[in-house]
């Protein structure tokens, strides 16, 4: 918002003031100290005439403002932000991507809360995720109609859209742990009783901190392994991953989850993460 009349009126009699030629010490026309005085009358009006040239410049911004959100062209990040955006059982209006009212942060219509948009040949591939507590899942069916509604309406014309969302690709990995008898068990508990399985909460806490969509990679997993207190050596003999009804995909450097997110196989954990006694 730009200056009020008065503010502008003051700043010019605070030039006037400042000006060693017609300052206060000028001539009685331009010192007199008169709400009604000529010189300041000429204040105001200067001021009111600026107050309304930026308003013409404010008016002027946003009608440009305007044009160029409807000629160009939107990026893949405009997609995923929009996709945060959609409502839920709100009313889009007509001709519209912006929702009237747009919910608040927090508010439960807005179910989205990660979002990627991947360009894939000839259609760009949104994939989305909601919470259910702390944990990342997929939208419901109902929800997931909605949400592809939604972008259709919104979309540039011509762009093809896959909008999904899916259960978390499947992570299994094999181990041997070597560890500090003098903090972990046989079992991979800590003496102290303070965790049950040290080893699969770092696990499920690395894979939480994977930005959404993000690159799993190897190292920076045996790095997050090696940090368990108690952990001296942990062997990874293979890290393996899947979605859908396709084969286990070996990871032998890095791995982008198709649903944009993973979640450990726990009874594959169980199974497959075996403890040794370093010494």
């Amino acid at each position: 918002m730009g200056k009020t009349i008065d503010q502008w009126q003051a700043e010019l009699i605070a030039a006037k003031n400042a000006d060693p030629v017609i300052g206060t010490g000028g001539s009685s026309e331009l010192s007199s100290t008169s709400l009604v005085s000529v010189w300041r009358l000429w204040t105001r009006i200067v001021a009111s005439a600026m107050f309304d040239l930026g308003n013409l410049f404010d008016f002027h911004k946003e009608e440009v403002q305007s044009i160029i959100a409807k000629e160009k062209a939107h990026t893949l990040q405009w997609y995923v932000t929009k996709s945060r955006a959609f409502q839920f059982g709100a009313s889009l209006p007509a001709d519209a991507d912006v929702y009237d009212p747009v919910a608040p942060a927090g508010d439960p219509s807005l179910i989205v809360a990660f979002a990627a948009a991947v360009e894939l040949g000839n259609e760009i591939r949104i994939k989305v995720a909601k919470l259910s507590g702390s944990v990342l899942t997929k939208l419901f069916a109902s929800e997931l109609t909605a949400f592809r509604s939604y972008m259709q309406r919104i979309k540039d014309a011509g762009v093809r859209l896959n909008c999904t969302s899916d259960d978390p690709d499947t992570f299994q990995p094999t181990m041997e742990i070597h560890y500090d008898p003098l903090i972990l068990n046989s079992s991979g508990q800590r003496l102290d009783g303070t965790a049950m399985e040290p080893v699969k909460d770092a696990v499920n806490a690395f894979l939480a901190s994977i930005p959404f969509n993000g690159r799993f990679i190897l190292d920076d997993f045996i790095a997050a392994m090696m940090a368990v207190d108690g952990v001296k050596v942990a062997e990874v003999t293979s890290a393996e991953a899947f979605y859908g009804g396709y084969s286990p995909f070996l990871i032998a450097n890095w791995y982008t989850p198709d649903a944009g997110y993973l979640a450990l196989d726990n009874t594959f954990f169980a199974a497959n993460v075996h403890y040794h006694a370093y010494s």
